[in-house]
């Protein structure tokens, strides 16, 4: 089978559909977005007019807009702090950047929140997680079962890292995926690149944002 078969066999099986799909905004904290932020993503600066209009369109549409944040304890050690210390809290006064403790999206750190251009309305889900899949150890998969999604179009940052450990956590649980190529990010494009490309050949589709505002916009 060849890429373009491929990929029309996943537009004809994972197409959106009008009473069933939800908008994911993954991590679009301002500890990944801000400017100078430890964990600072630039790229992802760049998608949020993207971003934003997606999630304009799915409002206009009364579908729902899920966001999810990551967020760090230290009531609650996991590995990933110690892969990752620029999430452990940093001590009054200390150096911070990378590799060293930065109070990155740690729960007291207003670095924690979604940036206020995509700041969820109170009626919408944001899911706070302490892993990179959002749907473990999380309410996520239950809340999007009780409103009847079966489909996810997913945004968000980092492509290859909580993007895609969501992506494959919607997969294997039976959700339909769509990620939005223009409106993912990660520090790397030679890594975009290279995880796009492999969830477009086994866990869903790949689009742009136009793509996808033109479908949802038609419904």
């Amino acid at each position: 089978m060849t890429a373009s078969d491929r990929r029309a066999q996943f537009d004809e099986v994972l197409a959106l559909r009008p009473a069933s799909t939800a908008l994911l905004v993954v991590d679009m904290q301002r500890g990944f977005v801000d400017p100078g932020e430890a964990m600072e993503v630039p790229a992802a600066r760049e998608s949020v007019p993207r971003i934003r209009a997606l999630v304009d369109v799915f409002r206009a549409k009364g579908r729902p807009v899920v966001f999810t944040e990551f967020v760090y304890s230290e009531a609650a050690p996991l590995l990933v702090g110690a892969l990752h210390p620029e999430h452990r809290r940093a001590a009054p006064g200390a150096p911070r950047g990378v590799g060293r403790p930065s109070s990155s999206c740690h729960e007291d750190d207003p670095s924690v929140v979604t940036v206020a251009a995509l700041a969820p309305r109170p009626d919408e889900l944001v899911v706070r997680k302490r892993w990179y899949d959002a749907f473990a150890g999380t309410p996520l998969d239950g809340a999007l079962r009780a409103r009847g999604i079966d489909t996810l179009v997913v945004t968000g940052t980092m492509t290859d890292i909580c993007v895609f450990a969501t992506v494959v956590g919607a997969f294997n649980r039976e959700y339909r995926v769509t990620v939005v190529e223009d409106a993912v990010t990660t520090l790397w494009p030679e890594i975009q690149r290279a995880t796009l490309d492999i969830i477009g050949r086994a866990y869903g589709r790949v689009s742009s944002a136009k793509e996808v505002a033109d479908v949802v916009g038609g419904w």
